[in-house]
């Protein structure tokens, strides 16, 4: 009897979800600077996140082009659905992957984290030297 409670102790451990875990970030986040929705969701393995909408439109408008972006092919793409968030990953209480600024056609290694249900930290880094906006959820 001993030994059969001890299995299922250990079981309901296993099942259990680590405290750890990361906050889900899937979904439409408003960028800091309200310009731009981006969506959040499942590509493959990881989270990507693409430029689903405008707030504000873009100097060339709704049909502005990644003109920025350091690979020649890639610059008379549309703006509006190029990915911005790519290869998230979840790593404890973080979600880990690369950011791409289509402003100055950089891409970041990058950190998010979720603050709160209606609040996402996005971080973008190079070496130890960070810059970090705060998302907000989009209705």
């Amino acid at each position: 009897m001993k030994r059969a409670a001890f299995t299922l102790a250990g079981v309901a451990m296993a099942l259990a979800v680590p405290a750890s875990a990361a906050n889900p970030i899937t979904g439409r986040w408003i960028t800091e600077d309200r310009d731009a929705v981006i969506t959040i969701a499942p590509c493959g393995a990881s989270l990507c996140g693409k430029i689903s909408k405008f707030l504000v439109a873009p100097p060339q408008g709704v049909d502005q082009r990644d003109i920025n972006n350091p690979d020649k092919a890639k610059r008379s793409r549309k703006l509006l659905g190029t990915p911005v968030l790519t290869s998230f990953s979840e790593d404890g209480d973080l979600w880990r992957g690369r950011i791409y600024d289509p402003k100055s056609g950089k891409d970041y290694r990058s950190v998010i984290r979720r603050t709160s249900a209606s609040k996402l930290e996005v971080q973008g880094c190079i070496g130890p030297f960070c810059k970090t906006q705060n998302w907000t959820r989009a209705n």
